[in-house]
């Protein structure tokens, strides 16, 4: 872990600039329409009109701002939703965050960092499953420094299991220093995720305490901006819901996008929007708990808002809940996941005192892969534009419909039909095929032309990590 002074970091969250556009927006039909119309032109939003699609309340007006996230994310996403796991590295952590069952003055919790072994074992199960995408998880803790981070992400890749391998890992953990962010980024992960929680500096103090790292607003505000300056092109941000005032962290979460925009010519690769949950330990403040109808509204604003952006929804959620948010613009979700330290050999009911929090989606993968299928998505374990170079501005540059039919598709079928192959139960088998045959019809002449050949290189010949 390293920790820099904050003093010149740039403090871009304007609390009552925000608070005051949250508290005088009304609701405005044809002005909502208006922006709703420039979304679709895949313009990202400004915080002001983003404030407007928050004041709309009205049941009619909200059902055209649904069907617009529904019809952007097609455009920009297709059907497709990539799927990827977390795992839990170490819970150690030195932080006293008021929401988290690891906070450091919870003496109940059950601390425990993987081993070299134990972290292969877990990285094994989920292999096996059929995963090739790992987001891995670290408390905020000097133990966890980017040295350990980088080694355990190069370990990672090391371990094989069959066919199985992990092709992609992304990376949650506490904001470094230009220096760390480079070790970390030497050894090949994606994404760097990093959650502000709440932009709310009041609310955030209430629930940091300023005697932790996490205490600093501004360190952590900026980390992602040391992050692109220390080599790191492809970041996520993400707010936890229910600490604050929701319509606030929306524009909260905008302006940081913008922000970025701004100092890099790049937004972020990706934006979390997780609710609070039950958690060992924790008692709840309801105030600002989000219920579902808000909470499908935010989803749905922020892919308007955020055109060019993946959105993340995770495991937190009920399966019911996730399956109807899911088409308001969500691209990427988890499946088969487990948070408590090495939770994926131990095939045992959740154990609260080992999470961070309680999970709502306890399913398998393959339950998971054939709802989808089921409900006509794609799921796809791909990670060609990271291999490829199209991350940063350059992915922002190929977030359009035409790269959804060159590549985006393609590449979704290539990886599950690996899935249908390997892994997959029967029934998730004859689902898939079948989707995949639609999916084909799909595409152009010659883009269906390549993607047969590639997928008898698959089905036929055996190979595998085939992508464009």
């Amino acid at each position: 872990m390293t920790k820099t002074c904050s003093k010149n970091c740039v403090d871009f969250i304007n609390d009552e600039h925000l608070n005051g556009l949250v508290a005088s927006a009304t609701e405005e039909p044809t002005r909502v329409r208006e922006i709703i119309a420039k979304s679709m032109n895949k313009e990202p939003l400004t915080v002001e009109e983003t404030a407007s699609l928050l004041a709309a309340e009205s049941e009619p007006l909200v059902e055209e701002i649904f069907e617009a996230a529904r019809d952007l994310k097609r455009q920009v996403y297709g059907n497709r939703i990539v799927i990827f796991a977390p795992l839990y590295i170490g819970n150690h952590c030195i932080n006293d965050c008021k929401y988290c069952a690891f906070r450091r003055s919870l003496r109940t919790t059950v601390r425990k960092t993987l081993s070299e072994d134990e972290l292969e074992d877990q990285v094994v199960a989920l292999e096996d499953s059929g995963h090739k995408r790992l987001i891995l998880v670290f408390g905020e803790h000097p133990d966890y420094s980017p040295e350990f981070i980088a080694r355990s992400v190069r370990n990672v890749y090391a371990i094989k299991s069959g066919r199985g391998e992990i092709r992609r890992v992304n990376i949650n953990a506490a904001p470094m220093d230009h220096d760390g962010y480079k070790i970390v980024k030497s050894a090949g992960i994606g994404t760097y995720q990093i959650f502000q929680e709440t932009y709310h500096h009041q609310t955030y103090r209430e629930v940091h305490p300023p005697n932790t790292c996490k205490g600093d607003y501004l360190y952590r505000l900026d980390g992602l901006t040391r992050a692109y300056e220390a080599g790191c092109d492809d970041v996520g941000i993400g707010a936890l819901f229910g600490l604050y005032d929701w319509r606030f962290e929306v524009l909260g979460l905008v302006t940081h996008a913008w922000h970025l925009v701004e100092r890099f010519g790049c937004g972020p690769h990706t934006i979390s929007f997780p609710r609070l949950r039950p958690a060992h330990g924790v008692t709840i403040d309801s105030r600002y708990l989000v219920n579902d109808r808000d909470f499908k509204r935010l989803v749905a604003i922020l892919r308007l808002a955020v055109p060019y952006t993946g959105m993340i929804l995770t495991a937190r959620e009920p399966q019911d809940i996730r399956r109807e948010v899911m088409e308001f613009g969500v691209s990427q979700i988890d499946a088969g996941t487990r948070i408590e330290l090495a939770g994926y050999t131990d095939k045992g009911e959740q154990k609260l005192d080992r999470e961070q929090f309680e999970i709502g989606d306890t399913r398998s993968l393959d339950e998971i892969m054939l709802d989808l299928m089921q409900h006509d998505y794609v799921p796809s374990f791909c990670t060609s534009c990271y291999r490829k170079g199209r991350t940063g501005e350059h992915f922002m540059e190929f977030a359009i419909p035409g790269f959804i039919e060159n590549f985006c598709t393609p590449n979704a079928m290539f990886t599950l039909a690996e899935y249908l192959e390997d892994y997959a139960s029967d029934e998730s088998k004859t689902v898939g095929t079948a989707l995949i045959q639609r999916q084909l019809k799909s595409l152009s002449p010659k883009r269906q032309a390549m993607a047969k050949e590639h997928l008898d290189k698959i089905i036929i010949q055996g190979q595998r990590d085939v992508y464009l």
